[in-house]
């Protein structure tokens, strides 16, 4: 794949600041803040930001959007990084080890903004070589707060031609690019199954009407729903994880609850499937004298779909930099798809899996790490995406 000199310009830059984006990953990665609550990660890509000479303002709250201008009038083309950490306590040995309790980046977002500070870098030094303008979205609370839909909502993408973003990915190997046409992450949709009864003294369950009885019955039905319900070649996912009822062996509860989650690519499906499990939630409670219902929390995420002419855009250029492969489908669900209801672009992920470093564990695990050493290739995918697209 022939590389152009400027090009090869900015991939030399890009390894030659490595050392930056990896520090930078590290003090975010020690001072994880959960969505929202990025106060100290956005005055840090604040201050990094205007120490660059790049113009930035907050959005979102706690989210930051820097603004690189080229040497004249041009489209403008956006690059996120999401920001925020999640609720699980680190158990992995390194030296950049979280300090807060029971915070950690175990889904690689310090990564995230570390890779998209060095870009910032980048086509700070190397403004003059395209036209135009890149937006570089450093977005709060992607892991269940749908920061992206408060970032289209306060206008940041209203002059925006095209966008993209990068994860870091734990199931592909080391320094691998990939990314797909169409539907690459599922959508997501949170539930709860709240279910009435009558408690009582577990001694007595004939002068109760025990919550549990049904909620033992409704998680068996749900997982029969995809199975008789579902074309059989369709990706779908009912998964409840979550049980609570009493909190003691000889009480019976007056209500007990199920939540989940489910997973597809078909939002008419999604709401065929809710319409089925809430006609479970309800029979099968009232046939033991309970009140049941199912409610939908938190935000409902929409499934990404790349554009294509994007997603081949990617692999493109992406293959200046390495192996590329053609991205799986994943009933992971991932914000940017609001992104990608109002401007094309495409979601990309970068392997980080290293056997060799012992770096092997999944997204959200609390030994989740990622090999710094393939973080250069994010940065460098970020500035050359945009490098081609307004030169």
């Amino acid at each position: 794949m022939s590389v152009d000199y400027l090009e090869s310009r900015i991939v030399d830059y890009c390894k030659s600041i490595s050392e930056y984006v990896v520090d930078v990953r590290r003090k975010i990665h020690m001072y994880p803040e959960l969505r929202y609550e990025e106060f100290k990660t956005s005055q840090l890509v604040l201050d990094e930001l205007t120490s660059m000479g790049v113009q930035a303002f907050r959005v979102a709250g706690t989210g930051v959007v820097g603004l690189v201008k080229g040497r004249g009038e041009g489209d403008v083309i956006a690059l996120r990084a999401d920001m925020d950490a999640l609720p699980i306590q680190e158990e992995g040995d390194v030296p950049y080890k979280s300090r807060v309790a029971g915070k950690m980046h175990a889904c690689g977002h310090d990564a995230h903004v570390a890779m998209l500070l060095g870009a910032a870098k980048v086509l700070s030094k190397f403004r003059d070589s395209f036209r135009g303008a890149v937006k570089l979205i450093f977005q709060p609370a992607e892991e269940g707060g749908a920061g992206a839909e408060r970032i289209i909502r306060e206008g940041v993408l209203d002059d925006v031609k095209a966008i993209y973003g990068i994860h870091v990915w734990a199931e592909l190997p080391s320094g691998v690019i990939a990314t797909r046409k169409g539907a690459m992450n599922a959508s997501a949709t949170s539930f709860m199954i709240r279910i009435k009864g009558l408690g009582g003294h577990a001694a007595h369950p004939e002068l109760t009407k025990d919550p549990t009885t049904p909620a033992v019955d409704i998680y068996n039905a749900l997982q029969k729903v995809v199975s008789r319900n579902v074309d059989p070649f369709t990706p779908i996912v009912i998964s409840t994880p979550r049980l609570e009822g009493s909190n003691a062996s000889n009480v019976i509860p007056d209500e007990a609850k199920i939540y989940g989650t489910l997973r597809t690519f078909d939002l008419s499906l999604r709401d065929q499937v809710l319409r089925r499990m809430e006609a479970i939630v309800k029979h099968y409670s009232l046939a033991w004298d309970c009140v049941g219902t199912l409610e939908v929390t938190d935000v409902s995420y929409p499934p990404v779909i790349n554009d294509a002419e994007h997603a081949d855009f990617v692999l493109s250029v992406a293959k200046k930099l390495g192996e590329v492969r053609e991205a799986p489908m994943s009933m992971g669900a991932e914000d940017f798809s609001y992104y990608l209801q109002k401007v094309k672009g495409a979601f990309i992920i970068l392997g980080i899996k290293n056997e060799g470093k012992g770096i092997i564990y999944p997204h959200h695990h609390p030994k989740f790490d990622v090999d710094e050493e393939v973080l250069w290739k994010g940065t460098a995918l970020h500035a050359l995406l945009a490098y081609n697209q307004l030169k």
